[in-house]
């Protein structure tokens, strides 16, 4: 798949961490198995680095996965891995809650720190 590039631009205000928040409600895949749509909601919330994503190649980068046959438990880790690439933010989680199939619906979400944020509690674990 060529999955369109993350653009960034920089962040305004480094010195501050803040929490970005990005909902994409009208996120669509494919279902591996049955070849059938899937539909979910896609949220990204980060605090950045000296990078935030630029939205309209979010939006394009979402919209590359229409076609996309992939499990729900892949895509969140792809995304993790794609942000992370691009924004090496200093806390970034995305959560992906689908549509319900058969009465049943899946809520994924991954997290990553960056290494520089995590505290040293002094102790050998």
């Amino acid at each position: 798949m060529d999955t369109p590039k993350l653009e960034t631009f920089p962040n305004p205000h480094p010195n501050r961490e803040y929490v970005i928040k990005h909902v994409q409600p009208e996120f669509t895949s494919v279902c591996p198995v049955t070849g059938h749509p899937d539909f979910g909601t896609i949220t990204m919330e980060y605090v950045a680095g000296d990078l935030c994503v630029e939205l309209k190649s979010l939006k394009f980068y979402y919209q590359s996965y229409r076609n996309e046959g992939a499990f729900y438990e892949d895509l969140i880790n792809r995304f993790i891995d794609d942000f992370v690439a691009a924004l090496n933010p200093k806390w970034l989680e995305i959560t992906g809650k689908f549509t319900p199939r058969g009465g049943m619906y899946s809520e994924i979400s991954a997290s990553h720190v960056r290494d520089d944020m995590i505290e040293d509690d002094g102790c050998d674990h």
